[in-house]
């Protein structure tokens, strides 16, 4: 186990993880999914309404509970992929403008220089 940044394990490929949420991301965003878990929350309210037994409403439940860990983890590590690549793209733009300006000085020109990289420091 790991306590990386999803973004920096592995180097600059993707592991097995990444792959896999990466495919499971783009399942989860089609339509298909969407008529799936439509279909598991017409079933939460069907086996409530026509009072079946309670193992049949704690396993249409727990199914529910069991996508949605498995969405938020998802969810999760997309998200921290995606504000890492854009923080590595900042950080490009301003180390480029700050070679590009470095005869100039001034307060605007040392915040930029301390601005890069500040995110790994917190």
């Amino acid at each position: 186990m790991t306590l990386q940044h999803p973004s920096e394990r592995g180097g600059h490929g993707r592991g097995p993880f990444e792959r896999l949420a990466e495919r499971a991301s783009n399942l989860t965003s089609s339509p298909l999914f969407f008529t799936f878990c439509l279909l598991l929350v017409g079933a939460f309210v069907w086996v409530h309404a026509a009072g079946l037994p309670a193992s049949w409403q704690l396993l249409v439940g727990d199914t529910m509970v069991s996508v949605t860990l498995l969405l938020l983890a998802l969810l999760k590590n997309a998200e921290r992929r995606a504000d890492r690549a854009i923080q590595r793209k900042l950080d490009a733009v301003a180390l480029a403008l700050l070679q590009e300006r470095r005869r100039a000085t001034g307060e605007a020109f040392d915040s930029l220089e301390e601005a890069i990289g500040s995110e790994e420091d917190s």
